[in-house]
């Protein structure tokens, strides 16, 4: 690090958790980030002020007005911009040192595997099933670790995912081992969503994405963590593999996307 980035990263340095050492583990790291939406928004902000190098975002959406209200990436003057260029404008704003891979597309069983295979750690800021297990899957299949999150009114939940690392960490269907039916849970563009819940639970996304990139304190892994918004109230449930698991257990059937 030059005097520049031991100026910028100082009080990241100071923290014996991750000191000069952890703090070059995330300037070499590379995360993708799905979603540059109410979760991805944070996540993304706070990985590019902690010097996270590569950061990749997925969307392939573009910036509306009626996303304003929560995701704090985009700005105004950037309504009808794709998602994908307004947080890397944000992110050359906080952080010009970090390198930003915008990919302007929806995640598919197509494309899934090519794109996460660049990534160290994925970030799930999804706001839909289909795409939630498809990256559970993905990161399962390509041995990554996936640090997901989802919102929903004033309620949010956030877990680690890293099943590839062998005994005592599930995977995401080993929580939930398929997709609900369809039209059975409401979508936040449906039912709502308190803009700073995403701040919330962004931001302890992004803090589990550092430490797992520099190893401080305890994984989330094999625990799920349920905060109920208009109760102020964090529950921590514990989670055990399931042997039984389609994707995971030790007769798996999925073996590909």
């Amino acid at each position: 690090m030059d005097d520049q980035e031991l100026e910028r990263y100082a009080r990241h340095i100071l923290l014996p958790e991750i000191g000069g050492a952890g703090q070059a583990r995330l300037l070499d790291a590379k995360v993708l980030v799905i979603g540059a939406g109410g979760l991805g928004s944070p996540v993304i902000l706070y990985l590019a002020a902690a010097g996270v190098g590569t950061i990749g975002i997925v969307d392939d959406d573009a910036v509306d007005l009626s996303n304003l209200q929560r995701q704090i990436v985009h700005a105004t003057k950037r309504i009808g911009k794709p998602k994908t260029d307004s947080a890397a404008q944000a992110v050359a704003a906080i952080n010009p040192g970090v390198t930003v891979i915008p990919i302007a597309q929806r995640l598919d069983a197509g494309n899934a595997a090519a794109i996460i295979a660049d990534y160290d750690i994925i970030a799930d800021g999804s706001d839909n099933f289909e795409t939630r297990f498809l990256v559970n899957d993905a990161c399962y299949l390509a041995k990554k670790t996936l640090v997901s999150a989802a919102i929903l009114r004033f309620d949010g939940q956030l877990s680690t995912f890293k099943a590839h690392a062998g005994d005592g960490h599930p995977c995401y269907r080993c929580l939930f081992p398929e997709p609900p039916p369809p039209d059975m849970v409401a979508s936040c563009a449906e039912a709502g969503v308190m803009g700073a819940l995403c701040g919330v639970m962004g931001s302890l996304q992004a803090a589990e994405v550092i430490k797992e990139i520099t190893g401080a304190g305890e994984s989330l892994s094999g625990s799920l963590l349920i905060f109920d918004g208009l109760r102020t109230e964090f529950r921590k449930i514990k989670m055990h593999p399931d042997p039984g698991c389609a994707l995971c257990g030790a007769d798996a059937t999925i073996k590909a996307l």
